[in-house]
């Protein structure tokens, strides 16, 4: 997107090493696809999967996180975390498993958020402060939920799938594509743009492919409540709702695009194409409101290895390989850009400043519009973009944390 610039500051941050231990443990389980970034790891040593107390604790953490996954040693959890590939783990350790099950996996990349779920708060509450990714002493599942409601949600915002092009890549293909430039393109850039394009150009029946994605979200442990509701209401709501909506759909898409997972890509194809097309009509509808140059902008969290992988590409240009979602509100887009070095040290707090000049973006290819009416969480002075938004990293600055 030739009239976008990108600028970023981030707070000063320390280096901080990630290690992982080995286990020997064989009480691995079958893994099925992921439809998540994330998911959850329930450790304790009486967990009995045959007690209604059990299921109902499963049933719940279920309709919050679709993945949860039982070991009742630290030894199965530790094997479980280092057979994750590119997943984000939330721990939920009994009390008595905690103290020694955190010291080994805390400085683990891969662990976003622990909980300590137990019989006596006091007990446990004094070593657990100690730890940054400790969201707390927990002894009912219902509060353990609700903040794994916020933590997901942080998760899914924060992992986004980007695409890094460094500046001489860009430069090397304004001479003209050789097998040299397209070999150094990232692939999921190239994947990304040649799915858009196939998936806008079909012409399919969306009631016979919104039946489609349903049976498959039906093999996918998805939570049998949320799947009904999608079945029975999504011709009564726009995309725009569907796609800000708290459930299944949102993380799926994120996960698909991040993980090219191309079944899972193919049979939300429709909802894709639909929620471009509401975008483009939004945007004419809108298009007295985007005469000028603007500024919007977009707080979140990068991993150390993508916040290096944006400084190595300064001059070049950043593909966000999904919808975007943005804010003319500075002040509240640095609400998910927080300091995150004093709870996650492997996260970096970045926010994107974005300029854009409508004169030089096809509304047509790049659509882009204000969603408060039509969101399911309206926010004032949202502005959403289509799938893979193409903006150029002109500087990268770094601020103090505060």
């Amino acid at each position: 997107m030739s009239g976008q610039k990108s600028k970023s500051t981030v707070p000063k941050s320390t280096v901080s090493v990630t290690t992982s231990r080995t286990s020997t443990s064989n009480a691995t389980q079958p893994r099925r696809r992921m439809v998540q970034n994330y998911l959850v790891i329930w450790v304790d040593g009486n967990i009995d999967e045959n007690s209604e107390d059990c299921r109902n604790t499963l049933e719940q953490l279920r309709t919050v996180v679709t993945e949860v996954s039982i070991c009742t040693t630290p030894a199965q959890c530790i094997q479980f975390l280092n057979e994750i590939i590119d997943e984000k783990a939330f721990v939920i350790s009994s009390g008595a498993l905690g103290q020694s099950l955190v010291n080994d996996i805390h400085r683990m990349s891969k662990v976003d958020a622990i909980y300590i779920f137990c019989g006596n708060k006091a007990r446990h509450e004094p070593w657990a402060k100690e730890w940054s990714k400790i969201r707390g002493v927990f002894t009912s599942i219902k509060p353990i939920c609700e903040s794994l409601k916020k933590v997901a949600h942080e998760c899914d915002h924060d992992s986004i799938p980007m695409s890094f092009v460094p500046k001489q890549i860009v430069a090397e293909g304004t001479a003209g594509p050789d097998q040299k430039n397209l070999d150094q393109i990232p692939p999921s850039y190239m994947y990304s743009v040649i799915f858009k394009d196939i998936i806008l150009e079909i012409d399919d029946d969306d009631e016979k492919s919104m039946n489609t994605l349903v049976k498959f979200c039906e093999k996918q442990n998805i939570s049998e409540t949320q799947i009904n509701k999608f079945k029975l209401e999504y011709h009564d709501r726009s995309p725009v709702y569907w796609y800000t909506k708290p459930m299944f759909l949102y993380a799926m898409l994120n996960r698909g695009l991040r993980s090219l997972d191309m079944e899972a890509m193919c049979k939300l194809g429709f909802f894709i194409r639909s929620l471009h097309l509401q975008l483009e009509q939004l945007h004419q509808e809108q298009s007295a409101s985007f005469k000028k140059s603007f500024t919007v902008y977009r707080g979140q969290g990068l991993s150390k290895e993508d916040f290096q992988n944006l400084n190595d590409s300064k001059g070049g240009l950043l593909s966000f390989n999904n919808f975007l979602s943005t804010s003319t509100d500075r002040k509240l887009a640095t609400i998910f850009a927080p300091d995150t070095l004093e709870r996650n040290p492997d996260i970096v707090g970045v926010m994107f400043i974005m300029t854009i000049d409508p004169s030089k973006i096809s509304s047509s290819i790049t659509p882009f519009a204000m969603i408060e009416k039509h969101s399911a969480l309206p926010r004032e002075q949202e502005i959403l973009f289509t799938m893979h938004s193409v903006f150029r990293i002109v500087e990268i600055t770094q601020t103090s944390s505060d």
